[in-house]
């Protein structure tokens, strides 16, 4: 792409770093920043320091907050026994949106896959085990992405847990193979996460 202004030429580099953002999606995004008033781009650039200088992960959840507990372990509502184990923050927000589960949840940061190097070791795995030695919790959610990924994840966890007193559920079926949590539409999430079956593996 042939651009008249290095400062511009940067700023559009910048933006295409973003997933699913081309060069000419950046382009469109920068020009459009140009014709905002100085102020509002100021308090863009300042939005997104804030956000990487102050943003905190929950001490207990992994979650994304603003404080030390994020608002779901810091509600006393939400049923304290079921815990919620996903890949991020957007599966959060994806099972949040359908208002079909009110208990816990605890983020991994990722999925295991040794083609992408990524080892247990780079997961919450470990929290996660001292949270059920701590935690009154009686049934784990497996609410993993229904890929190759997340059915090692889901097996490791397994094994590593398979010594205490849990009922171990996954999400029923309507979640096609393949497909991760963020894109199922809400309806489809919701049902599965109501209708959860229990996971049988030769671990348990």
């Amino acid at each position: 792409m042939n651009i008249p202004s290095r400062q511009l030429e940067e700023a559009v580099k910048q933006f295409a770093q973003l997933p699913g953002v081309g060069s000419k999606t950046a382009l469109r995004l920068v020009l459009h920043l140009l014709k905002q008033e100085p102020a509002m781009v100021r308090h863009f650039g300042a939005v997104f320091q804030t956000l990487k200088d102050d943003i905190h992960y929950c001490k207990r959840c992994n979650n994304i907050s603003d404080t030390e507990l994020c608002s779901i372990c810091n509600n006393p509502k939400r049923i304290q026994h079921e815990l919620c184990v996903v890949e991020d923050i957007r599966d959060i927000i994806a099972i949040e949106n359908t208002q079909q589960y009110n208990g816990l949840y605890h983020v991994l940061g990722g999925l295991i896959s040794p083609m992408e190097g990524v080892g247990p070791n780079e997961l919450k795995i470990e929290s996660l085990v001292t949270r059920l030695q701590n935690e009154p919790i009686t049934e784990v959610i497996m609410a993993l992405s229904a890929t190759m990924e997340g059915d090692t994840t889901l097996f490791y966890i397994d094994k590593k847990i398979k010594g205490f007193s849990l009922k171990v559920t996954t999400l029923a079926r309507g979640v096609a193979f393949g497909g991760e949590l963020e894109y199922v539409d809400e309806l489809t999430l919701g049902r599965s996460i109501v209708t959860r079956v229990p996971y049988e593996s030769n671990n348990r």
